[in-house]
């Protein structure tokens, strides 16, 4: 794993000097960005494989430029956050921050969790096409697909990722805390009610489109996709 490219997004200079010696040091290349606005106008142009992402940005903060790459592009995005800082996981899974560093930070840890996070990425891009059928319903992990019927349907990365988890392994239940872990792919300490919203969500788009499978509730203990037909998977 070598010269992938960093954005890093700070507007502590020191911050992001330490961190561009240590990350070029292990081989990456590294970009800095000072402000959140001019991180979102240079976005397309730097073209990073992944983003650390500072949360108070002069301009933009970071909670608005991840909403505006995510809008874009699903490049992995770390986030970084001041010890004793307010820090919403919830906003944060919500707006698809792949995980987050608590400042001050190990250098060591930061690399641990790039290489984790690109590692991820690749093992997913590397892999045959991922898509799973149902009656009136396919959802493409691969392009980032849904279509109902035959129709596109808008769908942000996190919640297709959390379909396609749920109906790539039918009629088993899992609890929110198994599929934070399993489809956020980090741990997540504390509500985990973003489970929720995103099954809310999920439903508005797929509610009464087939009788022949359900979004389902499992009081008590969590989510299922519950299904009278095996899958077609690609």
């Amino acid at each position: 794993m070598a010269n992938e490219k960093i954005m890093i997004v700070d507007d502590d200079v020191n911050i992001c000097e330490l961190l561009r010696l240590y990350l070029e040091k292990e081989g990456f290349t590294t970009v800095i960005l000072n402000n959140g606005q001019d991180a979102v106008e240079s976005f397309n142009s730097v073209k990073p494989d992944l983003v650390l992402l500072d949360i108070m940005l002069p301009g933009l903060d970071g909670w608005q430029v991840c909403r505006k790459i995510r809008s874009v592009s699903s490049t992995p995005v770390i986030m970084l956050t001041a010890k004793g800082e307010t820090f919403d996981k919830v906003l944060g899974l919500e707006l698809g921050a792949d995980d987050y560093i608590v400042k001050p930070f190990d250098t060591k840890e930061v690399l641990a969790r790039i290489k984790a996070v690109l590692r991820r990425v690749s093992t997913q891009t590397t892999e045959q096409i991922k898509e799973v059928r149902y009656d009136k319903l396919v959802i493409n992990l691969t392009n980032y697909e849904l279509r109902v019927n035959g129709v596109q349907i808008d769908t942000p990365p996190k919640e297709l990722e959390l379909i396609y988890h749920l109906a790539s392994n039918p009629n088993r239940v899992f609890t929110r805390d198994q599929l934070l872990d399993e489809v956020w792919g980090f741990d997540y300490y504390g509500d985990s009610r973003t489970v929720d919203v995103h099954v809310k969500r999920l439903r508005e788009k797929l509610e009464g489109v087939s009788d022949q499978w359900e979004l389902k509730t499992v009081w008590s203990v969590g989510y299922k996709f519950e299904t009278k037909e095996p899958p077609i998977t690609g």
